[in-house]
């Protein structure tokens, strides 16, 4: 007979023995200290750890205890790296013990994000998938994909155009479309496809759930047997809800193009370069090479879908907070280009200010802010400290980005701090490339792909476009919320714009675009 327990019973039983591993767990081998950091209640720890915007709270931090903190929350430890030089001494130099990914109970486990290279663990089936994928999209690699991107770029400033009013749906359509096509050799549909919507659903889940300790079953995963009626148990509802999204999200493009192989309608893409290169049917390693080649098309498509646009969300809201950054922008696009044509990548060395303004995006509102948990393999000791087993390392990337002696004036938005003696030069300053992108041997791979396409949706916009702030009732400008959501990946609250074709001329040239596609 089984024993009947109440709900209160089972959870006093679950936090006993989630108290009796902390303490475990905080019994250590090393004699030397541990970093400084708040402390907290004993055995506890920080029991309020941040939820809101914590890459903000633990900026604030760091100028307290500095820019190496630890604390611990529920038995588990975490260090906090607020400066680059911490994030090379130890994610970069020591990365062979920095790479590993912590325990994310709702999202790998629950929501099913395994299919992402980001975030699985470091090991085998990682390298496997980074090494697939990087034969796609390495620096050279990604020269192929330009003309894709001329044309998106050149169909989403028609879209402008005809409704600018919808601009944040015309963002996400246009990368929806390049890494669509890139990846699965789709053209989507203009409005509200079911590709890019399924691509959004799963990120918003991720979003929700990425940060450290999102849900109370990341910090007690026995929490996960619970059934989703039980008191408290709702997460697994939504984390059921997320996990057939990602399901439908990653198998769906991928089966499309296998049976476009298999009925000779295929077009050129990754998803088919990869899926003609498997073994035979018969070869006992197909069936896990094909879920290489499935996972590492959808970590690319449900990627790209966000993370750019989110990006070009930024340089929007800049352009309308500093019109003379917009202005001079647009002064060097006239003196190299002139108002005849669009600019294009061949143009990219002649525009350094554009280029410097394109860093200076990555730099100013970051799409991963606090960025993505790195996970301590074996105990370290670093600068005097002892550094445990299992501590969970983030690199707060916007505290790297807006350090003040690096960067004066953080806040205001200053390509010029990329510019020396008329050239975009980043010697003697930190470039954001390295840390928006992550760190050390966990460094994005998209990030190339990403760069080329920031560079020529803000080139072709400004060259064509007059970004202008919102107006009041009395019709006077107003400085626009520069708010971001509070998630694991952030984008602008509010991208409330004007836009306007700079003259006559500019709108005949945005129209006369389409027959660019046609040549």
């Amino acid at each position: 007979m089984w024993l009947q327990l109440s709900p209160g019973v089972v959870y006093g039983l679950i936090i006993v023995s989630f108290v009796l591993w902390g303490i475990d767990r905080r019994k250590r081998r090393s004699k030397l200290p541990l970093p400084p950091g708040p402390k907290g209640l004993p055995i506890v720890g920080l029991w309020n750890m941040p939820r809101r915007k914590p890459w903000l709270v633990y900026e604030e931090w760091s100028k307290i205890y500095g820019d190496m903190m630890y604390f611990e929350a529920f038995g588990q430890s975490f260090l906090i790296l607020s400066s680059m030089k911490r994030v090379k001494d130890l994610l970069e130099k020591r990365s062979a013990n920095y790479s590993d990914r912590p325990r994310m109970v709702m999202v790998l486990e629950l929501m099913d994000w395994t299919f992402n290279l980001g975030l699985l663990p470091y090991g085998s089936m990682w390298r496997r998938q980074r090494k697939a994928m990087h034969e796609h999209f390495h620096i050279n690699a990604v020269d192929k994909y330009k003309p894709v991107q001329m044309r998106e770029t050149r169909a989403f400033i028609r879209r402008l155009q005809q409704t600018p009013e919808l601009l944040r749906r015309h963002i996400r359509h246009a990368f929806g479309a390049l890494i669509l096509d890139i990846t699965y050799g789709i053209r989507i549909n203009d409005h509200n496809d079911p590709y890019v919507v399924m691509a959004e659903e799963s990120l918003a889940g991720l979003a929700e759930a990425g940060n450290p300790l999102s849900f109370l079953v990341d910090m007690i995963p026995a929490l996960k047997y619970i059934p989703s009626w039980f008191p408290g148990g709702a997460f697994k509802k939504q984390a059921e809800h997320y996990r057939s999204v990602n399901k439908r999200m990653v198998e769906t493009p991928f089966d499309y193009v296998k049976a476009r192989l298999a009925d000779g309608t295929a077009k050129p893409s990754v998803a088919t370069a990869m899926i003609e290169s498997l073994p035979d049917e018969s070869d006992p390693a197909r069936a896990e090479e094909e879920l290489i080649a499935r996972d590492v098309t959808g970590v690319a498509y449900v990627s790209g879908v966000d993370t750019t646009g989110s990006s070009t969300e930024v340089f929007f809201l800049a352009m309308a907070s500093f019109p003379e950054v917009q202005k001079r922008a647009q002064a060097e696009l006239d003196a190299v280009i002139g108002p005849h044509r669009l600019p294009t990548f061949e143009d990219r060395e002649s525009l350094p200010y554009i280029n410097a303004l394109a860093r200076e995006t990555m730099r100013w509102l970051l799409v991963l802010p606090g960025g993505v948990s790195h996970m301590v393999t074996e105990d370290d000791e670093y600068n005097g400290y002892h550094i445990p087993k299992g501590t969970i390392v983030l690199g707060n990337a916007w505290a790297i980005l807006h350090d003040p002696e690096m960067f004066p004036d953080p806040h205001e938005f200053k390509p010029e701090r990329f510019i020396k003696n008329g050239k975009f030069d980043l010697t003697g300053i930190l470039d954001p490339h390295n840390v928006a992108f992550g760190f050390g041997r966990r460094v994005c791979l998209g990030r190339n792909l990403s760069d080329n396409s920031l560079f020529i949706t803000i080139a072709s916009v400004l060259s064509v476009f007059d970004i202008l702030p919102p107006v009041d009732g009395n019709g006077n400008p107003v400085k626009p919320s520069v708010d971001v959501t509070e998630g694991f990946l952030s984008h602008p609250v509010s991208l409330n714009c004007i836009l306007k074709p700079r003259s006559p001329m500019a709108a005949e040239l945005i129209r006369s675009s389409e027959l660019l596609d046609n040549e």
